[in-house]
């Protein structure tokens, strides 16, 4: 029964944050362009399976992966091992980045809008491989990035002077690389910070700040998902002035 009213709790919860835009949908679809919506029952059945899955995603982080994060963050800290934690790290913002939805279908459309323009053989080898370098890219620049980002909550490094170096290096690149991979880059910095990395980084951050002594969770245990946008920017427009 608790898991059950947790579920339904969650349910309204997910409804009630979706309930803008489906205002703003049905008012500019009604109000404004007076069509009728198409295929409605469709439409409907589509919106109730969103409202479902986003319930159970929430619920799948607060009982799976937000608690794997933060009791592997205890445990490494116990265990003292910097380098082991490190590899840890590296590995984490490696692999949850390659399974990121979000920068799969990115990288897809670049290679297709690439190959289109040009830029590259228009053959599916091709494409296939300019949109793998473009995830694996972005793939290392976020391991790097997490790795950055659990030395500073070691050694306690001030997160503004970090983000500031970063961001000075992205405009930077930006003055060097070529106009093509600017937009590309930038965007990959957006869809590296989804539904698989946030969640598992954001609770190794948090953990791993909760563990050490001296440390402030919520000043020390964020910053992370920060260094995950900012690094594939810089390691993107550079991918793009090497190839």
């Amino acid at each position: 029964m608790k898991t059950s009213s947790g579920l339904l709790r969650a349910f309204m919860e997910s409804t009630r944050d979706l309930l803008p835009i489906v205002i703003v949908v049905a008012f500019f679809q009604i109000a404004v362009l007076q069509q009728p919506f198409p295929e409605l029952l469709d439409l409907l059945t589509g919106l109730f399976l969103v409202i479902l899955g986003l319930t159970l995603f929430v619920q799948g982080l607060e009982m799976g992966l937000f608690p794997i994060g933060e009791s592997m963050a205890y445990a490494f800290a116990r265990k003292g091992s910097v380098s082991w934690l490190l590899a840890f790290a590296f590995l984490l913002g490696f692999g949850t980045t390659v399974a990121e939805p979000a920068l799969i279908a990115v990288t897809k459309k670049a290679a297709q809008v690439a190959a289109e323009g040009g830029f590259i053989h228009h053959s599916e080898v091709a494409r296939e491989g300019y949109a793998d370098g473009l995830r694996y890219t972005v793939a290392f620049s976020v391991g790097l990035a997490i790795v950055i980002g659990v030395l500073r909550i070691l050694r306690g490094w001030p997160l503004h002077y970090l983000i500031i170096g970063g961001y000075c290096g992205v405009v930077i690149m930006t003055l060097f690389a070529p106009p093509e991979i600017v937009g590309i880059a930038y965007d990959s910095g957006g869809v590296t910070t989804s539904t698989i990395t946030v969640p598992l980084v954001t609770a190794l951050g948090v953990g791993l700040a909760s563990s050490i002594k001296g440390r402030n969770p919520m000043v020390d245990g964020f910053g992370l998902i920060a260094f995950a946008s900012l690094m594939p920017m810089i390691f993107v427009m550079i991918y793009g002035a090497v190839i």
